[in-house]
């Protein structure tokens, strides 16, 4: 029994990964716990009781070694939903893929995960760093694994699922800044290309929060394209390229749900974007 609870007490300090400091004082506490319960029933009893051996109440030491239990549970479930855990098992595997200096990389959502991009561009120096469901948040946690390399070039495009949370246009528009400087100040040699957010169609019933929005699209790209120029960085507009002429509904020659593309889509953002790989600025 003291060895099963000291082996629940390391996982909760696995949890307070963030918290190195909380961690090791949580295991020393835990550890000094059990090894008194080994050495010595007697002295715990003791502890417990206060004076009294019949006093069935807890001790002070009970409690707080309680509360320090259900705070370590509460952080390790939030350390661990932050994100989904399709975005934990690709950023592992991105942190072990190694990004070169003279590497194009795309970043982003499920949009940008989808495509074969070193297949699509003929080119083994695109490399794919696109993981679904992901948000800005999401790419600014994990940009250090490509900013480490110094790639000669990232395209960004990250949003669509900002705007389906309900993240208002401003604060999308703050998050993407972050992650662009994010980069200038960790690969101040890497050229960024911002991509603009691509439309949505509710013709076909699906992603509901993502199509009540859809009005917002279009404002968005706008304020992401004004902070690309005062930022001095590329901004590449897809949305014009995919949305139905007068309306704010992605063609359906290019989804088949609304929200991600087919391989016409993957051709289509392949033939717009494709002078900028070749581009030296």
């Amino acid at each position: 029994m003291p060895l099963l609870v000291l082996n629940l007490s390391r996982f909760f300090a696995d949890s307070f990964s963030v918290f190195p400091v909380l961690s090791e004082l949580f295991l020393i506490f835990v550890t000094i716990q059990t090894t008194s319960r080994v050495n010595s029933q007697k002295k715990i009893n003791e502890l417990c009781t206060i004076n009294n051996p019949i006093n069935t109440k807890p001790s002070k030491m009970k409690k707080f070694y309680l509360i320090l239990v259900i705070f370590g549970v509460s952080i390790g479930i939030a350390a661990q939903t932050k994100y989904s855990t399709f975005y934990y098992q690709r950023a592992s595997l991105f942190e072990k893929l190694p990004v070169h200096s003279n590497d194009i990389v795309f970043v982003g959502n499920s949009i940008t995960n989808g495509g074969e991009w070193a297949e699509l561009f003929q080119n083994k120096k695109v490399k794919n760093r696109g993981i679904s469901g992901d948000i800005c948040e999401g790419v600014f946690d994990r940009l250090t694994p490509v900013t480490e390399g110094k790639p000669h070039k990232i395209f960004l495009m990250i949003g669509i699922n900002d705007v389906a949370r309900g993240t208002s246009i401003d604060s999308i528009t703050a998050a993407t800044l972050k992650i662009i400087c994010k980069i200038q100040s960790e690969s101040p040699r890497t050229r960024i290309y911002l991509q603009s957010i691509l439309p949505v169609n509710d013709s076909f019933g699906m992603f509901q929060g993502h199509m009540k929005r859809k009005a917002d699209i279009k404002p968005l790209n706008e304020k992401l394209r004004q902070m690309a120029n005062a930022e001095k960085i590329t901004f590449i507009d897809l949305y014009s390229h995919f949305v139905i002429a007068d309306t704010e509904l992605m063609n359906p020659a290019y989804t088949n749900d609304g929200l991600h593309l087919t391989g016409e889509g993957y051709i289509k953002w392949v033939e717009i974007v494709k002078p900028y790989l070749k581009a030296k600025k």
